[in-house]
């Protein structure tokens, strides 16, 4: 089984918009609403292209209800622990030609038994598994949660998938992850470089094998994705063609697709070119990518 993680879920309000202008009364054309974040975004593309999973983590209050709702329209399932104050997140995106703005809220305050309380649900997790670690996580949160997550699964035969920044990321790889997906920015961040080419992201790629990671994905927008596999392999990708309407959730859809690609072949190489084909179709779409999609975009690739 696999399951997901999100420690700070959100209703994403998307707003799209001519012009923004600061200080001003703005009239949006288009307006959506959707439960998200990194994890839960995961759970539904995996759902989307015919795996299922179970998506964990906090919730609360009348967004929290409605996260659940949405997320279990998609047909997913899901065990998250309620909070008893606050509510979960709302985050506003603003779109216009030139630019997306973003206004993210903050969330509710997890207590320990919360907290205490996941880690029980972790704990019934059994070799084989999958545990996705994805986003950022909240102030009332203890910065090392995901360290502390990964040293109780540490030696269980659970393969860990890690999608977080800098640090988040640097401090877990002494446990193995099986997966990690920085972005060529969030690489070049961590070892503090500029990355001039694809040499250069394979080689810093490497270095974070040689820190602990099994299989280093790096997302690069426009300029496709790389994959440094644990059999020593590097995998270079263009993106399929297609035009940027929504990048909301195409990096989670990324990890989804390899993912889906890896349990249905145990082949790297099939499960990079699955990972690049769905991030591109979520991020093609005003929605998360459906099999179909993925598939036309596959067959561009390989």
């Amino acid at each position: 089984m696999i399951y997901t993680v999100t420690f700070n879920p959100a209703i994403d309000y998307i707003v799209r918009m001519d012009k923004f202008v600061a200080g001003a009364t703005n009239r949006v054309n288009y307006e959506q609403v959707l439960g998200g974040g990194k994890g839960i975004n995961v759970s539904i593309v995996l759902k989307n292209l015919g795996l299922d999973s179970t998506a964990l983590g906090f919730i609360s209050g009348f967004t929290g209800k409605e996260i659940i709702r949405q997320l279990h329209g998609f047909g997913c399932q899901s065990d998250f622990i309620e909070l008893p104050n606050g509510f979960s997140r709302i985050n506003v995106k603003i779109k216009t030609a030139e630019q997306e703005t973003e206004v993210n809220g903050q969330g509710p305050d997890i207590p320990q038994e919360a907290i205490d309380e996941l880690f029980a649900k972790l704990d019934k997790l059994t070799a084989g598994d999958t545990l996705v670690l994805a986003g950022s996580i909240p102030k009332s949160l203890p910065d090392d949660i995901y360290e502390k997550i990964m040293a109780k699964l540490e030696n269980r035969g659970i393969n860990i998938v890690v999608d977080a920044t800098k640090n988040l990321l640097l401090n877990v790889l002494k446990y193995h992850p099986f997966l990690i997906k920085p972005n060529n920015h969030e690489l070049a961040e961590m070892f503090n470089v500029t990355l001039n080419s694809h040499d250069d992201i394979i080689f810093y790629a490497k270095k974070l094998q040689e820190l602990g990671a099994k299989n280093v994905l790096i997302s690069m927008g426009k300029d496709g994705a790389i994959l440094v596999d644990q059999n020593g392999s590097t995998i270079h990708s263009p993106v399929p063609k297609g035009k940027l309407v929504n990048s909301i959730g195409a990096g989670d859809s990324m990890v989804a697709g390899f993912l889906t690609g890896y349990y249905e072949t145990g082949d790297f190489k099939r499960a990079f070119y699955m990972g690049v084909a769905t991030g591109s179709a979520s991020a093609f779409s005003e929605n998360l990518a459906t099999r179909p999609e993925v598939e036309a975009l596959l067959k561009t690739l390989i």
